[in-house]
């Protein structure tokens, strides 16, 4: 059983950039699709970005195409969120979640939140004006 980790979360200014980390606890991610979430307050929790397991494919919500990136390094058991240009509005606490997949399904991944089996226990981003 794998248990996310999510580090790198902070303060930030309206058009600054973070880097968010996701680390697999008790197991390793390699065979698992990975996903960000975020959840502002008085919202749902919605779905940012997914990566496969292999990283070959990756998803992303309209609202953060081409400002931010999810990578991963299955060498150090550690997913990404690069997050550039941000907006007050990306304040919330991001959640890493993860599911196992078939190795030999190398674009599986998915937006759903019940479909993800494991979720770290968050990392407030909050940017300011």
């Amino acid at each position: 059983q794998v248990q996310p980790v999510e580090s790198g979360g902070g303060l930030v200014q309206t058009g600054g950039s973070m880097r968010l980390s996701c680390s697999a606890s008790g197991s390793s991610f390699s065979t698992y699709a990975i996903a960000w979430f975020r959840q502002g307050s008085r919202k749902e929790r919605e779905f940012v970005a997914a990566i496969s397991w292999s990283g070959r494919n990756t998803d992303y919500t309209d609202g953060v195409k081409g400002r931010f990136t999810i990578s991963r390094d299955n060498a150090k058991n550690t997913v990404y969120l690069e997050m550039n240009s941000l907006k007050p509005e990306d304040t919330a606490v991001y959640y890493c979640a993860a599911k196992p997949v078939s190795p030999f399904s190398l674009s599986d991944m998915g937006r759903p939140p019940a479909s993800y089996n494991y979720w770290g226990q968050g990392t407030q981003v909050t940017v300011s004006l």
